[in-house]
């Protein structure tokens, strides 16, 4: 069970149970949702509503004659010398960059779990 896994893989542990557990132990009937009076959580997102509203009536009002205006004025920008709209252009193009310091990080952690002595 202590075997080293290839790098980037995880381990899932399943636990099988004697008896499944009742309703009441979990705090879910059988078809999964909770019991009434055992979510503790909120009435969620309370602008949900508003904000599927007003992205519909975007969408209907946009025409993608509206979208290729908007990307050429952001492409004449840049070819002006804008500096937030070449890296605006930039990153929907390209992708926003990796952060160096991320990717050292990332390498440094890699190579402690490489030296950690196996079990």
């Amino acid at each position: 069970m202590n075997q080293r896994l290839p790098k980037g893989r995880i381990r899932i542990l399943r636990v099988r149970l004697k008896k499944p557990l009742k309703a009441s132990q979990t705090g879910r009937h059988a078809n999964g949702r909770f019991i009434k009076g055992q979510w503790k959580g909120g009435p969620g997102n309370p602008y949900v509503r508003q904000v599927a509203a007003l992205r519909s009536a975007l969408l209907s009002a946009v025409t993608p004659e509206d979208i290729d205006a908007v990307v050429r004025a952001l492409i004449k920008k840049a070819l002006e010398g804008d500096v937030p709209a070449i890296r605006e252009l930039l990153d929907r193009v390209l992708g926003r960059p990796v952060e160096v310091d991320f990717v050292e990080r990332l390498k440094a952690l890699e190579d402690a779990l490489d030296r950690e002595p196996k079990k």
